[in-house]
């Protein structure tokens, strides 16, 4: 397994933790809604300075967070997630 499948794998599972759809959590890392998506399906490398600056923003959007850009990069199991869509429309 590569740092970008170990990034995607730990972005989904932030995600996850806090609910979030791709649109809002792109929202909170600073980046587009198309560069997330390819992230998280592995479809681009990733620049340390963008792994240090969705570090930064996650810890900004969770004060409690204190998460390290090498934590994006760690590999666990744990964090392996079976991924429901998270749809931010209200249902009716």
């Amino acid at each position: 397994m590569n740092l970008c499948e170990i990034l995607a794998i730990n972005l989904k599972y932030y995600r996850k933790k806090y609910n979030l759809s791709q649109e809002k959590f792109a929202e909170i890392l600073g980046t587009s809604l198309s560069y997330l998506n390819q992230i998280e399906n592995n479809k681009v490398d990733v620049k340390s300075s963008t792994i240090d600056k969705f570090a930064k923003n996650i810890n900004e959007y969770d004060k409690n967070a204190n998460i390290k850009s090498e934590d994006l990069v760690r590999y666990s199991k744990n964090h392996i997630t079976n991924f429901n869509r998270i749809d931010e429309r209200k249902k009716n």
